[in-house]
């Protein structure tokens, strides 16, 4: 919004869970986008993921570095075409340490080697489950990035679905990261603002990208 009755601040939602707004510009806004939009291309492109119990994820999801699927990671795409997996960018990784350092400091980012990323494609009836990010044998900080739409993100805690939680609004170019205490929350997406993307975007929907450390 060009004017704010409230101005958005940088926020820390739990220990070690960090919101920055407005972290990205416009201009890495339209980058990360132009990326995303030639990631989610065939071979191993953008796909529906499919639980074990037979559902469907709303959410659609393309994947670098290594493939996630329900629950684990492989070098190509198991639960979709079978092509090896994109190559995780080292500009990426790059991108990640430095949201890193600007949420929770220097140090937490320098062993922060992000090799894996998850890119979640949300339409206006898409929903993310509360659920935990797990499967990385690392304990370096997850860091997520929004562009498009505006969400409801659920930030909960480490031992249930359940309450307590918070609901923190999510735009395009903001950045949250989670790491130490809060590394293994429990999150989701609830809600997704149809429409509300920056119009010179021109993205309809939400993308969430998310990077991780495999560890060993």
């Amino acid at each position: 919004m060009d004017a704010e009755l409230f101005p958005r601040t940088r926020t820390q939602v739990a220990p070690g869970a960090v919101h920055l707004p407005d972290w990205l510009d416009a201009a890495g806004q339209s980058g990360l986008l132009a990326a995303c939009r030639e990631w989610a291309r065939p071979p191993a492109g953008l796909r529906t993921v499919r639980t074990p119990g037979g559902g469907t994820m709303t959410a659609r999801q393309v994947c670098l570095g290594r493939h996630w699927y329900p629950y684990g990671y492989a070098a190509t795409a198991v639960d979709g075409d079978g092509a090896p997996v994109k190559p995780f960018p080292a500009w990426l990784g790059d991108l990640g340490r430095r949201a890193v350092a600007d949420a929770l400091g220097p140090g937490q980012a320098a062993a922060a080697a992000y090799d894996i990323a998850l890119i979640n494609f949300y339409d206006a009836d898409a929903r993310m489950g509360m659920h935990r990010d797990a499967d990385e044998n690392s304990p370096a900080p997850v860091v997520s990035l929004s562009l498009g739409d505006t969400c409801v993100f659920r930030f909960g805690n480490t031992a249930t679905r359940a309450r307590p939680w918070t609901d923190v609004e999510l735009r395009s170019g903001d950045l949250f990261v989670f790491g130490g205490p809060s590394r293994l929350a429990y999150h989701g997406v609830p809600k997704v603002h149809p429409g509300t993307a920056p119009p010179e975007l021109g993205l309809t929907g939400r993308l969430n990208i998310t990077l991780r450390v495999g560890g060993p």
